[in-house]
């Protein structure tokens, strides 16, 4: 709990410091978000059932996950970092795509990866993982893991 009281206030600290001026993406925010603490633990307590987003920008989406185990991603422009504050996941990063499938114009998605590196995730962990990177929540002992998404997409 102490670590999503700081992450609320953290995350909106990060937006005030990077996005005083217009964007056109790649990143950056288009304004100034200010979302308070208890937006975001609203957000965050919402992500039980469906998750939802703290910031949406052209290129720059911050969102209050949770899930449980599912397929490889990959994103051909979306960068991530993701930051853990509930639960504990095995992430594979990296590898082949086994049978992948395009899903979106920018995305793809696979059952699972051949290879990679496999990384223990737990509550307080940040990973950030950069676009034509395949990622993987292979497994997720606690059910589910809860966690904020930053994605910043690239040229």
């Amino acid at each position: 709990m102490k670590l999503l009281l700081k992450l609320a206030w953290i995350l909106p600290a990060a937006a005030l410091l990077m996005g005083a001026s217009n964007s056109l993406g790649g990143g950056v925010p288009a304004a100034v978000h200010y979302i308070g603490h208890e937006k975001v633990s609203t957000v965050m307590a919402d992500a039980a059932a469906k998750g939802g987003p703290i910031v949406s920008d052209p290129g720059l989406i911050v969102l209050a996950m949770r899930r449980e185990a599912g397929e490889v991603e990959y994103h051909d422009r979306t960068n991530h970092v993701f930051i853990l504050v509930e639960g504990e996941a095995t992430m594979v990063v990296g590898g082949t795509m086994v049978n992948a499938r395009r899903t979106a114009p920018d995305q793809m998605r696979a059952p699972s990866l051949e290879g990679g590196v496999t990384y223990h995730l737990t509550k307080g962990d940040v990973i950030t993982i950069p676009a034509k990177t395949p990622h993987w929540f292979k497994e997720v002992p606690t059910k589910t893991v809860a966690y904020y998404a930053v994605n910043m997409d690239g040229e």
